[in-house]
């Protein structure tokens, strides 16, 4: 809401203590499926109305620069100009009556496989419908459920876009991915009695201060969510103290994604093809660590390849700069394919979209990005469940529970800036039974915490 709000679209800002109240009376539920029950919570209070107003104030603000928005980000990333009638909530419906997952990116949606695997067979007559915001994460709903998903981009948080959205789709349950809290959005299934789940729900300190500044409108969100699965006990306290009712520890669904054969098997290709040499991985990098990042690897010796791959693929050619720019010797892996890499090849570009299984499988030890900067971190349990040693900076917030518990398995080790990462790299590379020690750890400590993809299905609302 507050602290990561997205917004397109048309809206009716008309707003009064009427309006207000029929989001939290029991009629707003009177539409779509009755045979749910109505929520009768009190009436709303002045600081609703306060938080209400705010929040659609900014809704106002933005509206017009959002057709810009996608302008601009299209310039690097095509997918931002291809369906808008989508993110109106314009054309028809491709699915009616479906069961409904939405993941705002990539790793959102790769984190909903194993749930949906058990969803389609504790439900394999129910169709599927799955919602994202961004271009990679359709291109990644569509390379992993692209087969007998239906796949669209969602609305942006406007009440008549979702009540739109909410009549064209009928969808039976609605899962959130995360933390996908948008207040129309809650308001529109409510009033068509599609009950909500908050799977995989985390929340940050930083984050639910965010939710702070609205707390009213974060508790009458929150109040409507039917099932809050949750990652951690800090999370579904973080939760239930902004205003979840029924907050479940069930843990973190990245744990039950089993690495894909062919991905290994591709790794292990690569790796015939880059020689025998040492690999250090700099994994889902974001914006400010590469130029850290090299400027350590200079000095490192001359037979390590440190491949590089960024999260963002609209970021591959101003990464593909920044190494030309350090004087070190490059390739990128669009350009070399399957062929051997030139032994001078100090650094390798991981220009490729869905291949960070195979990237984990072909290093010797992993730094996952993200975390040297203050971003809050990446997924650190894929490159454990490969069984490489990882190494993460200081800044892990959004995976502070995965990573703690990784560090505490001696599966990883938290450094505090580049120059340390690469002290730390080097010192694994040159020690392989530290790097076995800490790849068994990864392993044990990726297949403890298994099991919440079921945990989480229980609870869903059949649909």
């Amino acid at each position: 809401m507050v602290n990561n709000l997205v917004v397109a679209g048309e809206q009716d800002f008309h707003f009064s203590a009427s309006k207000a109240a029929s989001i939290l009376a029991p009629d707003s539920l009177r539409l779509g499926h009755g045979h749910r029950p109505a929520y009768n919570p009190p009436m709303p209070t002045l600081r609703l109305l306060f938080d209400w107003s705010l929040y659609r104030l900014a809704l106002l603000l933005v509206a017009p620069l959002i057709p810009l928005r996608l302008l601009w980000r299209g310039r690097r990333e095509r997918g931002y100009w291809q369906h808008w009638g989508e993110r109106l909530a314009l054309g028809s419906a491709p699915v009616t009556g479906a069961l409904w997952i939405h993941a705002v990116s990539v790793g959102e949606m790769r984190a909903a496989q194993p749930l949906i695997d058990a969803l389609r067979t504790a439900h394999p007559d129910t169709p599927l419908l799955l919602t994202c915001m961004t271009p990679t994460g359709r291109a990644t709903a569509e390379s992993l459920y692209g087969d007998f998903a239906h796949i669209v981009y969602l609305p942006y948080d406007y009440a008549g876009l979702m009540c739109r959205f909410m009549r064209r789709m009928q969808p039976r349950v609605g899962i959130l991915m995360e933390t996908e809290l948008w207040p129309n959005l809650i308001h529109a299934a409510a009033r068509a009695r599609v009950p909500l789940v908050l799977a995989n729900a985390r929340l940050s300190g930083r984050s639910a201060r965010g939710y702070a500044r609205l707390p009213a409108l974060a508790r009458a969100c929150l109040a409507r969510v039917e099932v809050v699965a949750a990652q951690s006990e800090a999370d579904a306290a973080r939760l239930t103290a902004l205003g979840a009712v029924s907050a479940h520890v069930v843990g973190n669904l990245k744990f039950d994604i089993t690495p894909p054969a062919a991905h290994l098997e591709r790794g292990a290709a690569w790796r015939q093809h880059w020689g025998q040499r040492p690999v250090l991985l700099a994994a889902s990098t974001r914006e400010g660590e590469e130029v850290p990042l090299l400027r350590a690897f200079v000095a490192a010796p001359a037979d390590v390849l440190l491949v590089v791959v960024p999260r963002h693929p609209q970021r591959f050619d101003e990464v593909a700069g920044l190494i030309a720019a350090s004087g070190l010797s490059y390739q990128r892996r669009s350009a070399v394919d399957d062929a051997p890499l030139n032994p001078a090849t100090r650094v390798l570009l991981g220009d490729s979209l869905g291949e960070l299984f195979a990237y984990y499988a072909a290093c010797d030890v992993a730094f996952v990005g993200g975390s040297l900067m203050p971003l809050g971190g990446q997924n650190l349990i894929e490159a454990a469940s490969v069984g490489r040693p990882v190494l993460v900076g200081p800044h892990t917030f959004n995976f502070e529970e995965a990573t703690r518990l990784a560090v505490e398995a001696g599966a990883a080790v938290r450094v505090n800036d580049a120059a340390a990462l690469m002290e730390s790299a080097l010192k694994l590379l040159n020690d392989a039974p530290a790097r076995a020690r800490m790849g068994e750890a990864g392993l044990a400590f990726a297949a403890r915490h298994r099991g919440a993809a079921a945990r989480v299905a229980a609870l869903v609302p059949k649909p």
